[in-house]
C-alpha cells in the first residue's frame, strides 16, 4: 500500500496517459469519492483527450478520442443492477486493439472482468482529506503501467 496526496494521484494518472499502449484494461475500485474519477481524468488528459471527461455514472460507458490516435471507453458500472447487463454497453467489443478501458465499480462486473488488467483500489485515509491509500495489483498480463513515484511522503 502506498500513500498518495490528491496532487501526485493526478500526476501518476497523466504519466500512465503517456505512455500506456492498447488494448489495455485498468479497474479503479473504492468508495464513492475515493479519486476514481480524478485519476481516469487525468489518464485521459495523458493520452491528449481534448474534451470534458465527465463521470459515467448515469450513461455508463463514454468513449474519447485521443490525440495518440487511441480511444478511451470510460465506464462506471456503480448503477449497473446485474453483471449480464453488461452485454448491452458491448462489453465484449471493449478492449480492441486501439482502445483504452478504464473502469470505475469494476466489482459490478463479478466474473466478466477480463484476465488481463491493472486493478487500482484507492481508499480514504482518515483524517486527511486530500490522501488516499492505493493499492495496485497486476492481473494476468495486462502490459506496461508506468510506475507511482512520489515526491514526498504526505
Amino acid at each position: 500500500m502506498t500513500v498518495v496526496k490528491e496532487n501526485e494521484l493526478v500526476e501518476w494518472g497523466t504519466r500512465i496517459g503517456k505512455f500506456i499502449e492498447p488494448p489495455m484494461f485498468l479497474l479503479l475500485s473504492g468508495p464513492l469519492g475515493s479519486g476514481k474519477s480524478v485519476l481516469a481524468r487525468s489518464i485521459a488528459e495523458g493520452m491528449g483527450v481534448k474534451t470534458p471527461v465527465i463521470s459515467p455514472t448515469f450513461n455508463l460507458l463514454i468513449t474519447y478520442p485521443s490525440l495518440r490516435g487511441y480511444q478511451i471507453a470510460h465506464l462506471d458500472l456503480y448503477r449497473l443492477s446485474d453483471p449480464r447487463d453488461l452485454w448491452e454497453l458491448g462489453w465484449e467489443d471493449l478492449g480492441v486493439k486501439d482502445q483504452i478501458v478504464i473502469v470505475e465499480w469494476p466489482e459490478r462486473a463479478d466474473t466478466f472482468l477480463p484476465e488481463d488488467s491493472w486493478e487500482i483500489q484507492l481508499s480514504f485515509v482518515e483524517g486527511e482529506e486530500s490522501v488516499r491509500n492505493l493499492v495496485i495489483e497486476k492481473h494476468g498480463n495486462p502490459g506496461f503501467l508506468p510506475s507511482l513515484l512520489i515526491s514526498a511522503s504526505p
